[in-house]
């Protein structure tokens, strides 16, 4: 079974960063890739970045290029995100999934979540 736990969040100004990590328990890890999505309050959960087998090739939502970092480290089942310059509009509960097909789809292993909070 897959299930993926963050951490990392907390509350920070605006132009400071973050990084969440994402660990994942189950021998499956490697054989995904994996995606951060975040909600804000009121709104759909909407995709972040996220990063294929080989940790070599990535995608970004156009509102964190060049802000967010997606990382994994196959050897500790972990996905990390980098986030630098946080904006408040970048408030939002993080979440990691594994994704699949050029769409990057969600499977649904979502976890718990962890708060990001950018304050002006």
């Amino acid at each position: 079974q897959v299930q993926p736990v963050e951490h990392g969040g907390g509350l920070v100004q605006a132009g400071g960063s973050l990084r969440l990590s994402c660990e994942v328990s189950g021998r499956t890890f490697r054989e995904y890739a994996w995606g951060w999505f975040r909600q804000a309050t009121g709104k759909e959960r909407e995709f972040v970045a996220a990063v294929k087998w080989g940790a070599d090739e990535t995608t970004y939502a156009d509102s964190v290029k060049g802000r967010f970092t997606i990382s994994r480290d196959n050897a500790k089942s972990t996905v990390y995100l980098q986030m630098n310059n946080l904006r408040p509009e970048d408030t939002a509960v993080y979440y990691c999934d594994a994704v699949w097909g050029n769409d990057l789809n969600p499977y649904g292993y979502w976890g718990q979540g962890t708060q990001v909070t950018v304050s002006s």
